[in-house]
């Protein structure tokens, strides 16, 4: 899904290697909690609100909540890990070099897996999937294109260190704009008219129509659509595949429907934020 980034390796690397070994990524059968990383700013998938409600869960060292689709199903696995969750909110840039110190036990953030990507994480199966869309204003004539190619000579805009971003250049003759650091600047910038299209999943697409009505949603049939993997899974600690705290994630993982989770996801659009 979203999330293709250039991976901090050195970063992360050196991070691992200060690392206290008094991480949260621990594998000891005393571990009482189970800690994730999110942006807290990717809706539906994860927000921040002030809101406590059933589904949030209390910011750790942050004001407010935690909310969203990755926090449901974080908690889904905590709760079947027998552990109380702690949700962190971090940069996007920061989440990796985050598991490697062990600051976190895994990343719960709509990641993409790709090759580049696991030469620093271990990942899950994927707990997610969906199409590419685009956004774009209502009222112009880009809300009638029906294949990405149509944008040929149009400006796009996508976010930094995200699939969002790169496959922008699928489009011939595009205007490939400067991308922004969260997807909230990116609806800004569509609606100043500094851009005329941001890419995005459908979830994602999906709530922000809802929120903003002068914003419309192009859904490409097959064969018009860009080339991607839109799968998101969970990202682990590096080396730690074989392991039994490895294992036991994504046995949680496992035991999650895909009926329940697209409910899940059904639930966490009809309940995100509108402004």
């Amino acid at each position: 899904m979203k999330k293709t980034c250039a991976a901090l390796l050195a970063g992360a690397l050196l991070m691992a290697g200060c690392s206290s070994g008094s991480s949260s990524s621990s594998t000891k059968s005393t571990q009482k909690t189970f800690t994730v990383g999110m942006e807290a700013a990717y809706q539906p998938f994860n927000w921040q609100t002030t809101k406590k409600t059933k589904t949030s869960v209390k910011l750790s060292g942050g004001a407010g909540y935690a909310d969203g689709y990755d926090v449901v199903m974080a908690s889904k696995i905590a709760k079947k890990l027998g552990r109380k969750l702690v949700v962190k909110k971090i940069a996007w840039d920061g989440l990796q070099p985050a598991v490697a110190s062990g600051e976190i036990d895994a990343i719960v953030a709509g990641m993409t897996a790709n090759a580049k990507r696991e030469k620093g994480l271990d990942f899950t199966t994927p707990y997610y999937q969906s199409d590419m869309v685009m956004i774009v204003r209502k009222n112009s004539k880009m809300a009638k294109f029906t294949d990405i190619q149509q944008f040929g000579g149009y400006r796009v805009s996508g976010q930094k260190n995200t699939n969002y971003d790169t496959i922008i250049d699928q489009i011939k003759k595009v205007k490939h704009m400067t991308p922004k650091s969260t997807y909230p600047e990116l609806v800004v910038a569509l609606q100043q008219k500094d851009t005329d299209g941001i890419t995005a999943e459908q979830p994602v697409g999906n709530g922000i129509v809802k929120a903003n009505k002068d914003l419309t949603m192009i859904q490409f049939k097959k064969g018009h659509n860009f080339k991607v993997d839109t799968s998101v899974s969970i990202g682990m600690k590096d080396g730690t595949r074989k392991t039994a705290e490895f294992k036991k994630v994504q046995k949680a993982l496992d035991s999650i429907s895909q009926k329940e989770r697209l409910k899940i996801m059904e639930e966490a659009v009809n309940r995100a934020p509108t402004n």
